[in-house]
């Protein structure tokens, strides 16, 4: 008898649904560049019924998830436990500071602790809607290609590798014209008359290459092709990870500067009102600053939480059909105004 069986009754246990999850463990973790750069954590699914997936999960979801099953389940007097009641395993706590990757480390060892006291409770806490959510795999969960999955490999010899030169004057490059200095970890940093080695197009503005053992995005107008890229590759297909972009203006009294932002996020996503900010004051560098949309009638909104995000989002959905745009472009579009200025521009518009 399995260990899941054992920890639980055996005649409750048969009648679980055979995709239901039984145990989980986190495989690696992933940094992502997004609106912010965080870390995922890859985690191997075991169902009842044997079959096994990878999700891709943040802390902040493991975070949710505790909240929503604590307000359901755990009992207000421990002593007097309920029907319905248990005692849930002890999530570890936010970290405000620090190094974002050794936090992902050193989280590890806690959280696969508690998916394991977690997916050991009574049998019928294992059909709450919330935790099968967490668990399932969604369609971008099987979509994405793990990088390493270092705690599934089994122990190998190490065996010495020799990387086969990169033949130079047959791959597709080009030469900065000007200084360039990224925003973030996803663009890179390029000094004049420095050679890039192109990786893909993400879009008509922005290309992605190495330069300096850096790999990262750069604006197409910094650069001089010397060797352009192969059609296939031109398209963004060239295998490494998506970027989506989006438009930016900046409003100030001398003009509008604009700028489109390139992250590793699907179109599609929601990010929040405090990612948002966070991500301007990194492109800007400014800190007295608002963020906004214009509306279907052209007036500026100031956004002011993830409802307003949710709204621009709605709404520019809803203007899909008359404005044209790349493929990997956000349907919406962020106003950057000095927090003195927002009035300003609201009656010029």
């Amino acid at each position: 008898m399995s260990l899941p069986q054992q920890l639980r009754g055996e005649s409750d246990f048969d009648q679980l649904p055979h995709n239901i999850p039984i145990s989980a463990a986190i495989a690696d973790i992933e940094e992502n560049k997004g609106f912010i750069d965080y870390f995922m954590f890859v985690i191997e699914v075991k169902t009842k019924g044997g079959s096994k997936y990878l999700i891709y999960r943040r802390y902040r979801e493991f975070f949710n998830l505790h909240q929503v099953i604590e307000a359901k389940y755990s009992p207000e007097d421990p002593e007097r436990r309920g029907p319905h009641t248990c005692i849930l395993p002890s999530l570890p706590g936010k970290v405000f500071m620090g190094n974002k990757r050794e936090i992902a480390e050193s989280r590890i060892p806690e959280l696969n602790t508690y998916m394991k006291r977690l997916l050991g409770l009574p049998t019928w806490l294992l059909l709450d809607e919330a935790l099968r959510m967490f668990f399932y795999q969604t369609d971008q969960d099987g979509q994405h290609q793990p990088r390493a999955l270092r705690r599934l490999r089994p122990p190998t010899r190490k065996v010495k590798t020799v990387k086969p030169k990169m033949d130079l004057f047959s791959s597709p490059r080009a030469e900065a014209i000007f200084d360039f200095r990224g925003n973030g970890k996803a663009e890179l940093n390029l000094k004049k008359g420095e050679v890039i080695f192109l990786l893909q197009r993400v879009n008509t503005d922005w290309l992605e290459g190495t330069v300096n053992n850096q790999t990262g995005i750069f604006p197409q107008s910094f650069v001089k092709i010397i060797k352009p890229l192969p059609e296939s590759d031109s398209e963004g297909e060239a295998g490494g990870p998506s970027y989506s972009c989006l438009r930016c203006f900046l409003l100030t009294p001398s003009g509008v500067t604009t700028r489109d932002v390139c992250v590793q996020e699907d179109i599609t996503i929601q990010p929040t009102y405090k990612d948002l900010l966070s991500r301007m004051r990194n492109v800007y560098k400014v800190d007295d600053f608002a963020v906004n949309y214009r509306d279907p009638e052209g007036d500026l909104i100031r956004i002011l939480d993830d409802e307003d995000v949710q709204l621009m989002i709605t709404e520019s959905r809803g203007q899909q059909g008359n404005v044209k745009r790349p493929v990997n472009q956000f349907p919406w579009e962020l106003y950057v105004t000095l927090t003195s200025d927002f009035s300003v521009y609201n009656a010029e518009a």
